[in-house]
């Protein structure tokens, strides 16, 4: 593999990581504010416990993400950084504020209700403002005038496949999120808790995939070029939807007290977006922005890659461990998800 696809395969690992973990953690704290009146079912609850300690690993995929596209494809985030300087700040803003009030909620409890409701909105709108950047790499968007980038954000927003991206930004990271809390509420014995988020997923499933589907019927029309190349993947396609059927098929199947098993459905539809996304990004190649930026074009001397590279690799040895204890921890030791609830204090 050369060093520049080497590169690539790099960012995209930190954006399908960053994506997956970030719709959980967006999700969990929408749910949070939606159930916050439901004290009888503890839904509120299991979601702020699973939000709590995920948010801050979550954001270390951010730094990640973006030290990855700097020093990489340093052409590249010029482009990006001056056409996404309106949207990019939006979602800095709101990624501060978000931050922000997660920090003081554990210091300020007259205001817990207000910190809910901040967490929950903007953790629906960072999602379909992040996944905003997609449409606008398709060159429908971005023209060049006196040698600058520049982005239609009129274009953009009169865009069908724009409201389909955002559309399916937030469909996904609720049916993800509801997936891994009632995964995590069944771990944790809270059943009221599981039932509910079990019915949430079953009805966000199919509005994501519908989703999905407008999508590629909106591509066909505005960004042909990159729908043509998706479909010569088509069997990852069909792959992807196996994976989908999977996960459904994971909520309804015969388990213990409760019907489910949860877990299944979490690393199923995991794999869906897996195969979905590689269809993307392969079909997207080599072009970082259409038709003007490519990974070639974009692409870093390569003495500096290989020093990045090895900090990378030194880092992820590091680091990987970690998360692994963490997840373990997190999701399934028993005296700690036991503790936490004995600790927990009535609604």
């Amino acid at each position: 593999m050369s060093d520049v696809y080497l590169a690539v395969t790099i960012l995209w690992g930190f954006v399908f990581i960053y994506a997956v973990m970030a719709t959980m953690d967006f999700g969990a704290g929408f749910w949070s504010m939606i159930y916050i009146n439901h004290s009888k079912t503890k839904a509120t609850t299991v979601a702020n416990r699973y939000l709590s300690p995920t948010w801050e690993v979550t954001n270390t995929f951010v730094v990640a993400l973006v030290v990855a596209v700097y020093s990489m494809f340093p052409k590249g985030a010029y482009t990006l950084g001056t056409v996404l300087l309106i949207p990019g700040s939006l979602i800095l803003i709101l990624l501060a504020i978000r931050s922000a009030f997660l920090v003081f909620s554990h210091f300020v409890s007259e205001y817990e209700k207000i910190l809910i409701y901040i967490s929950g909105i903007t953790g629906i709108l960072i999602p379909g403002l992040l996944i905003s950047v997609l449409p606008i790499t398709h060159g429908n968007f971005v023209y060049v005038t006196g040698g600058k980038e520049i982005l239609d954000l009129a274009g953009l927003f009169s865009s069908p496949n724009e409201y389909a991206f955002f559309g399916f930004a937030i469909s996904s990271t609720l049916f993800l999120s509801s997936l891994l809390l009632a995964d995590y509420s069944k771990a944790s014995e809270e059943l009221d808790a599981y039932k509910v988020y079990r019915r949430d997923a079953i009805i966000l499933g199919p509005i994501s995939l519908l989703m999905a589907v407008f999508i590629m019927l909106t591509l066909k029309t505005e960004s042909g070029w990159l729908y043509n190349k998706m479909m010569d993947n088509f069997p990852f396609l069909l792959l992807s939807l196996l994976f989908f059927l999977i996960g459904g098929l994971g909520l309804f199947l015969p388990s213990g007290k409760v019907k489910g098993k949860p877990r299944l459905s979490v690393i199923a539809v995991t794999l869906q977006y897996l195969a979905a996304s590689y269809v993307y990004g392969r079909a997207h190649l080599p072009y970082i922005v259409y038709p003007y930026v490519t990974v070639h074009s974009a692409f870093t001397d390569p003495a500096s890659f290989h020093a990045v590279f090895i900090m990378y690799i030194a880092g992820f040895v590091i680091l990987f461990p970690g998360f692994i204890y963490f997840w373990s921890l997190f999701m399934n030791d028993k005296r700690y998800l036991r503790r936490r609830k004995a600790n927990q204090s009535p609604e």
